[in-house]
């Protein structure tokens, strides 16, 4: 069985307006495959690559208003008592702690900062089954408008620790710290996001040349939000998707600059 420790991003999934039409974009986008898992779970249908699950897509419930935005999941080992500890550190749930059938449990919450994210306690569907490659979610971090706000909610409802990377004076970026491991990010809002932007997640996903995977976003259908551009982690651009969902593309075998010190 696959081992995320707790708080670990252990999966993602994006509500589509056309769940053939999301399936075509993320195909050409990433290789992948589907696999639905049935009209018993709405349409939910699980991404493969190479056979192993890297995200899922599906279409909203009826009644559900459309929210073009991929969600995060954090992994726990008790779902129930995760759902406890959000609601004493001033998060919501949104969806109750439920099971999935044989998969597992869950639920949809937000923080005080204002993500919207879940947590899943694994069954039969252990999370992730491929990250760190191209199509896979190779890292993901939280966008915040209220840092303080959510390193204080994250690190009281799971047993992680916030580390600061580099000078937080210049730039104030943490990393999340499960069992000893970095295994996600945290950065405020940049200076002149437009008003009314919401906190969000946002999932890096592995490709070959981020120049061209931008424009292949862009041709089909979504578009380019942060013009493509060098790091020492690799060349990264932040796209959408046609239904306007963010995602970020990355060639991590093109860097530019010295890491940060941890």
């Amino acid at each position: 069985m696959a081992e995320f420790p707790e708080g670990a991003p252990i999966w993602a999934d994006c509500v589509v307006a056309d769940l053939g039409a999301g399936k075509t974009f993320y195909r050409e986008m990433f290789g992948w495959d589907f696999m639905s898992a049935g009209p018993d779970y709405g349409g939910y249908t699980m991404a493969t690559l190479d056979g192993k699950p890297v995200a899922a897509l599906m279409p909203p419930m009826p009644g559900q208003e459309l929210t073009p935005t991929w969600t995060l999941y954090f992994a726990t080992t008790d779902v129930q008592a995760t759902a406890g500890r959000i609601r004493e550190n001033g998060g919501t749930l949104l969806m109750e702690p439920m099971s999935v059938g044989e998969f597992g449990r869950m639920l949809i919450a937000t923080s005080p900062d204002g993500l919207t994210f879940g947590c899943w306690q694994p069954g039969t569907h252990e999370g992730f089954g491929l990250m760190g490659q191209e199509g896979s979610v190779c890292w993901s971090e939280v966008v915040t408008r209220d840092a303080a706000a959510f390193d204080a909610f994250f690190s009281a409802v799971f047993p992680v620790e916030m580390h600061a990377v580099g000078d937080p004076a210049s730039f104030d970026y943490k990393t999340v710290r499960a069992a000893g491991e970095s295994v996600a990010g945290r950065m405020p809002m940049p200076s002149g996001t437009p008003a009314g932007s919401e906190t969000y997640a946002r999932l890096y996903f592995g490709v070959d040349h981020c120049d061209d995977a931008a424009a292949t976003a862009e041709k089909l259908g979504g578009q380019i939000v942060s013009e493509p551009q060098d790091s020492p982690f690799g060349r990264w651009a932040e796209c959408a998707d046609d239904n306007g969902a963010r995602f970020t593309v990355i060639d991590m075998s093109t860097t530019k600059g010295e890491k940060p010190a941890m």
